[in-house]
C-alpha cells in the first residue's frame, strides 16, 4: 500500500506533524508533537535505559514516521555522551516530495539512505529499514523499543499479543517498550507476553502513557 497525500500541521508547541489520509491519523499529537515525543520516548524510555544498561544502547523504533524521535534521540545521546545505535522501521515512508516541509534538522533524517548505517555524531548511529516489523529480522537484542505505530483503530494488527511477543523476543531482560497508547487492550496484550506495565502521566491532553518492562 502506498502513502496517500499528507498534510502538514503546526502543533501546540510550535513543532510540526503530518496527517496521513491513508490511515486517517496524525503522526504526532496536535497538542505538541515534540512535547509528546520527549515525554513518551526520551523521558520514559531513553533516560530510563541510560540508568539501567551500559553502552552501546541498542534502540529499535517501530514507526520511524517523520524522524522526530530519531532526531530527539540523537540530541539526547550527544548531551549525555552515551553511545547509541538506533534502528528505525518504517513500512510506509513519507514521499520525498514532502521532505522540504520538514525543519532542516529533521529533514536530514528523512534523506538518509535506507538500509545503510549512518554516523550522525560520535555517539549516535542510525539505520533506517523500509520494512514491516512483522518481517524484520535482527541478530541483536535491544534495550529499548519506541513503539510509535498508528493507533489500534487505524492499525489493529500492530497492537496484537502476537506482535508484542515478537517485540519481547527482541528485547534484553529488563528492556523497555515505551508507547503513547494506554488502551486496556494494549495493556492486557503486553502483560500476556510477560511485560510489567507501568502507567505514567502523559503529555498535555494525554492522561496516561505506558512504559512496559520485560521481566
Amino acid at each position: 500500500m502506498e502513502n496517500r497525500e499528507l498534510g502538514i500541521r503546526t502543533t501546540g508547541d510550535g513543532s510540526i506533524t503530518f496527517y496521513s489520509d491513508q490511515f486517517d491519523q496524525h503522526y504526532h499529537s496536535i497538542f505538541g508533537a515534540r512535547t509528546e515525543s520527549e515525554r513518551v520516548f526520551i523521558e520514559l524510555g531513553y533516560n530510563y535505559i541510560m540508568e539501567h544498561f551500559n553502552d552501546p544502547i541498542q534502540l529499535l523504533e517501530v514507526g520511524f514516521g517523520t524522524g522526530l524521535n530519531a532526531w530527539l534521540t540523537g540530541l539526547a545521546a550527544e548531551k549525555s555522551q552515551r553511545q547509541t545505535e538506533y534502528i528505525g522501521l518504517e513500512a510506509y515512508p513519507i514521499p520525498k516530495a514532502h521532505f522540504d516541509q520538514f525543519p532542516t534538522e529533521i529533514q536530514v533524517y528523512q534523506e538518509l539512505a535506507w538500509g545503510e548505517q549512518h554516523t550522525i555524531h560520535p555517539y549516535y548511529s542510525v539505520i533506517k529499514q523500509n520494512v514491516k516489523v512483522q518481517d524484520f529480522l535482527s541478530d541483536r537484542k535491544f534495550h529499548l523499543v519506541y513503539y510509535d505505530a498508528f493507533s489500534p483503530e487505524a492499525q489493529p494488527e500492530m497492537w496484537s499479543e502476537e506482535l508484542f511477543q515478537r517485540i519481547a523476543d527482541m528485547l534484553e531482560a529488563g528492556g523497555v517498550l515505551s508507547t503513547y497508547c494506554s488502551k486496556g487492550m494494549v495493556q492486557r496484550n503486553l502483560k500476556a507476553v510477560g511485560f510489567e506495565v507501568e502507567k505514567h502521566p502523559g503529555p498535555p491532553h494525554k492522561r496516561e502513557v505506558l512504559r512496559a518492562i520485560k521481566k
